[in-house]
């Protein structure tokens, strides 16, 4: 009998497997259900600080908002990259892992319902948070350990490595508001620092075409909810019986920038750069400035909306800013990771950080928003130029 005529085995299903590192080299290796929920319920996060960002800058608290959005936000996506970074490892799909999975997602879910209390300076729900999710990350490297020898000096230190670091964010709500930043920046610092420590004994199999499809979906994720603030800040604005036409002009120059930094992100594979990238961490850290800057555009262009429609109290240029900051800081992140400022394209090479220059000029401009656009535009346009004809990356 051929292999094409025999009948294929199913997979048998079963409440619990052995955590064994999984193949660097498995083929179809994409996003599971549970890693898409994981991201939905994340979001949630994610929207809450970018509506607390809002406020703090339509009132002219522009420090204060802005730092933190910041701390939330690492918050959020610290506890997202251990997970993906895990999972991508060490993922069996059991029910031990289900659930301790779910444990990480109500943490996040703690997380966002601390965030207003933190925008008034009380951080302890978002910690609280902030632990259930790194504690069952411990849980889930102390299974690996137990069950996968060759990586179990890896698996100790990072449980040891994140235990010691969460003792010190407990500690941290102790101490005056005056050493806030010095201390959340000493422990963001070593946050960063136990899987630097922890993988030189041995790296983990991580998968760099899953790692850079997860990434490129929590990118969708943000993107998408920039679309959906400004979508129901554009609402708000058209319900109060302002002009329609100026609204949906906005609203369209808004879309194309969020369109365009969807197909920059997007036009070159991740997960070739990534391995240009001596073991992902400068690659996996800087997409914090990608996930946040992101995010941050949809409270950018509700601030423009807030102006135009005279509904906010924060003026035109600075209004403008807090939309074409983030969006330079975006090109600024995708060209420094997916890009390559020695890419061979010197047109692509040389466009994105002289785009990001001129959308944060278009800010002093009459109008801001679809000057910025057709920044954005010429930007796609260029790449489509410069890349027709050459072989497509796979």
């Amino acid at each position: 009998m051929s292999d094409e005529s025999r009948p294929r085995r199913r997979a048998t299903r079963v409440w619990y497997r052995p955590m064994r590192a999984r193949d660097q080299a498995e083929e179809h290796r994409a996003s599971t259900p549970l890693e898409l929920l994981f991201d939905l319920c994340f979001v949630v996060a994610v929207s809450t600080a970018g509506a607390q960002l809002h406020h703090s800058l339509g009132e002219h608290e522009i420090g204060h908002g802005i730092a933190l959005y910041l701390v939330v936000f690492f918050a959020i996506w610290w506890g997202w990259v251990n997970f993906s970074w895990f999972a991508s490892a060490f993922d069996t799909d059991d029910v031990p892992y289900r659930i301790a999975t779910f444990l990480q997602i109500v943490g996040a879910l703690v997380v966002a319902a601390g965030v207003p209390a933190a925008w008034h300076d009380d951080l302890t729900t978002v910690v609280v948070g902030y632990l259930l999710m790194r504690l069952a990350m411990v849980a889930q490297w102390l299974r690996a350990a137990g069950q996968d020898e060759a990586y179990r000096p890896t698996a100790l230190r990072y449980a040891l490595g994140i235990t010691v670091v969460q003792i010190g964010w407990v500690l941290r709500l102790a101490v005056p508001d005056s050493w806030f930043f010095p201390t959340f920046l000493l422990l963001v610092m070593a946050e960063l620092l136990v899987p630097v420590w922890a993988e030189r004994t041995a790296t983990t199999s991580w998968h760099a075409r899953h790692i850079s499809e997860r990434y490129g979906l929590f990118t969708l994720i943000v993107l998408g909810e920039s679309v959906l603030a400004a979508s129901n800040a554009l609402q708000e604005a058209l319900g109060s019986g302002h002009s329609a036409g100026a609204l949906i002009s906005l609203a369209v120059a808004g879309l194309v920038i969020v369109f365009s930094m969807w197909w920059l992100y997007f036009d070159q594979p991740g997960h070739l750069r990534l391995a240009q990238f001596r073991q992902g961490y400068v690659w996996g850290y800087g997409h914090y400035v990608i996930f946040g800057s992101a995010a941050a555009v949809g409270v950018g262009l509700e601030l423009v909306i807030d102006h135009d429609t005279h509904t906010g109290h924060l003026g035109g240029v600075a209004s403008a800013l807090a939309l074409t900051v983030p969006v330079a800081l975006y090109l600024l992140s995708v060209w420094l990771l997916h890009i390559g400022p020695r890419n061979e394209c010197r047109p692509i090479a040389i466009g994105f950080p002289f785009a990001a220059v001129l959308v944060v000029a278009m800010s002093f401009t009459p109008l801001p928003v679809h000057l910025a656009a057709l920044v954005m535009a010429a930007l796609v346009a260029t790449t489509v130029v410069a890349t027709h004809g050459h072989p497509a990356a796979d």
